[in-house]
């Protein structure tokens, strides 16, 4: 495949948006050799821009999962790979950085030939509609800036202008595309109807302008919040003028896309069946215990899963010289034979327990074997051991593990990094069936609380827009069933972080059971919750802003992995476990066995780096960027609004 180098494709052909229509069923009766700017439509070159974004099978798996998905610790990463423990792959990035020009060219070109258009004759009907698609191709422009900017920390603001451009600071950026949602806005008439053929030409929207200026709004509020830690005032002052307006509120303003499957654009990004998607430890220690919602509630229908739900305050079977311990995660050595007691009811309606084969949910990828049903693995002796010390069955159970460098207890145990033997993301995420969420009204909510936390003066009190944040993650996952008693919970998760708002008391170590593996003796032992003072956040563990931002990971659950990472760079949160160092590990030398318990941001990706094209092909332009960044062009270099230390 040929790579695009640089930003060096500044816009499409006029001719080819007027030879394709926007999907199967739409036809134009123009000849098909035409190029003439009257024959060439700007919806389709917002419909070709919204559509390539969804990322192609090649660059979703390389960018989305291996990338951003490792970084936010949605996926398992001693299964999947990718960024969280520092590994960048040059030929994963380029990938993602050459198919970027692809999605950022057409919108640019529609904003050019609006404006074209809007300098000649309209009939009625164009008059009222040109300037509106201008305005949706600048709110989508920012969508893809800010994509771009996040991931490695600046951007040319002038990319595909006709002229070879100069990287901006990210700050520069930030502002550009605040200002720039500020001013569409305002010039969207919302009362503008599209004809039937218009509509087939935004598959998010239909353009429905009420909605476009609800998706502005809401994007307005998410890059006004990426400031606050560094820009204060900033964010405050975007932030309250964005949320006075329309925003998105319910699901059903949600911009999301249709996937299928195949292999084209709209093929789901979580489709290739050789990709696992497993629970990560990050994901499971914010679930396990929290919301007081029993297993046995959730699962009463289940008779045959009822008898494997272990005891409140079990922790499963202890195997110390078999799981890593050099890390914080505070259910590390444990290998848990049942279901927990308690758990976030998102967690079964994400994932499915390993063994639970009849179960129409349960993805059984990759199809072309059955490796799904291997679900017993041993824990050797030595190395040399082929009869194994225990066979480990993990049918009916729940484990996740540690990221990082298991050393010897790794090389030991066959069982940690087994994908089938670990809860999985269900099928519906995997088999195009779905629709790709951009932003979601839970996140609305969970940023306006987090605003009222900060003191800005916006329209619901931070208790009513967390809640409201909670109830629409579960209206989603379709478990609002259980909403009252998750939202009155004082358990605490496996991290120390409880539901109900008014409870913040930090948690107290407690007393757990569990068994020897060894021995097959009973223990009884203190639990540990993470010292909120050696965490990257440093303040708490339950405060107000844990609470929603925890919430708003689980929510942001399988679709938002990159805004996800952008809160655990921005504050710390939600808690991330740090990276097993049993062994040292090349990528990140700062992390040692001496020092792995106080986290820092070098233990955290904290972008991706440049792909080796832009050096190779445009020196002084990398050069460029790179003095921008403040820092090196490494994996942990930390962007303008992230923390620093």
């Amino acid at each position: 495949m040929k790579r695009l180098q640089y930003f060096y494709l500044y816009a499409l052909p006029i001719g080819t948006l007027a030879m394709s229509a926007c999907s199967d069923f739409e036809e134009v009766n123009t000849d098909p050799s035409a190029s003439n700017l009257e024959q060439a439509r700007v919806e389709y070159a917002i419909n070709k821009s919204i559509t390539e974004t969804q990322q192609n099978p090649e660059v979703a798996e390389r960018c989305f999962v291996l990338n951003w998905q490792s970084a936010a610790r949605q996926i398992d990463p001693n299964t999947n790979g990718g960024l969280s423990v520092g590994l960048y792959d040059d030929g994963w990035i380029e990938n993602y950085y050459s198919h970027f020009s692809g999605w950022m060219s057409p919108i640019v070109l529609a904003i050019n030939l609006a404006e074209e258009k809007m300098k000649g004759e309209l009939n009625a009907h164009e008059a009222e509609m040109i300037p509106n698609l201008k305005q949706v191709a600048r709110i989508w422009r920012v969508y893809l800036m800010s994509e771009f900017t996040d991931s490695f920390g600046v951007m040319p603001i002038e990319s595909f202008t006709g002229k070879n451009p100069e990287f901006n600071s990210c700050k520069d950026v930030y502002y550009f595309m605040l200002e720039e949602l500020k001013d569409a806005v305002s010039k969207i008439k919302t009362d503008v109807k599209p004809n039937n053929a218009e509509k087939g030409c935004d598959r998010a929207y239909g353009f429905d302008f009420n909605k476009w200026v609800r998706y502005a709004n809401s994007m307005r509020m998410r890059l006004a919040m990426r400031l606050s830690e560094v820009d204060p005032q900033k964010a405050k002052t975007e932030f309250e003028a964005a949320a006075t307006a329309q925003y998105i509120d319910n699901l059903a303003d949600n911009f999301a896309v249709k996937e299928n499957l195949g292999w084209d654009a709209l093929t789901g990004v979580m489709t290739r069946e050789w990709n696992n998607f497993p629970i990560s430890a990050t994901l499971n220690n914010l679930f396990v215990g929290l919301g007081g919602i029993t297993s046995a509630d959730q699962l009463k229908e289940r008779t045959d899963l009822l008898p494997h739900i272990k005891p409140e305050g079990y922790m499963g079977v202890q195997y110390l010289d078999h799981m890593a311990l050099n890390t914080n995660d505070p259910a590390k050595g444990f290998w848990f034979d049942g279901l927990h007691n308690v758990i976030d009811p998102r967690a079964y309606a994400l994932y499915t327990i390993p063994g639970d084969l009849d179960n129409p949910r349960y993805c059984k990828y990759p199809s072309w074997n059955s490796r799904y049903k291997e679900l017993k693995r041993k824990l050797l002796k030595n190395k040399e051991d082929a009869d194994g010390l225990v066979e480990l069955d993990a049918t009916f159970t729940w484990n996740a593990s540690a990221c990082g460098e298991w050393g010897d207890r790794g090389s030991l145990n066959k069982m940690y990094y087994w994908p089938w033997a670990l809860p999985r993301l269900e099928i519906k995420y995997r088999d195009g069936t779905n629709s790709r969420i951009f932003f979601a009204s839970w996140e609305s909510y969970f940023l306006l609380a987090e605003a009222a936390v900060r003191g800005w003066n916006v329209p619901l009190s931070a208790k009513d827009a967390y809640e409201k944040g909670i109830m629409e993650s579960f209206k989603y996952h379709k478990v609002d069933e259980y909403i009252g008693s998750y939202l009155a919970s004082e358990n605490y998760n496996n991290v120390g972080t409880s539901v109900k708002w008014e409870h913040t008391a930090e948690p107290a170590p407690k007393t757990i059971t569990a068994v020897n593996g060894y021995t097959g003796e009973a223990i009884s032992d203190t639990y540990a919750y993470p010292v909120a003072a050696n965490t990257l956040y440093g303040k708490a563990l339950n405060d107000h802003l844990t609470k929603i931002i925890t919430q708003k990971y689980i929510a942001n659950m399988p679709w938002l992995p990159l805004e996800s990472w952008n809160d655990q760079r921005r504050l710390g949160l939600p808690f991330f476990e740090t990276p097993a160092v049993e062994k040292a590990i090349p990528t990140m030398p700062s992390l040692t066995a001496d020092s792995y318990m106080k986290q820092t941001v070098k233990f955290f990706p904290q972008r991706m780096k440049f792909p080796s094209t832009l050096s190779n092909s445009s020196p002084d332009a990398y050069a460029k960027a790179v003095q921008l960044l403040g820092g090196e062009d490494g994996v942990f270099t930390p962007i303008w609004w992230a923390k620093q230390q």
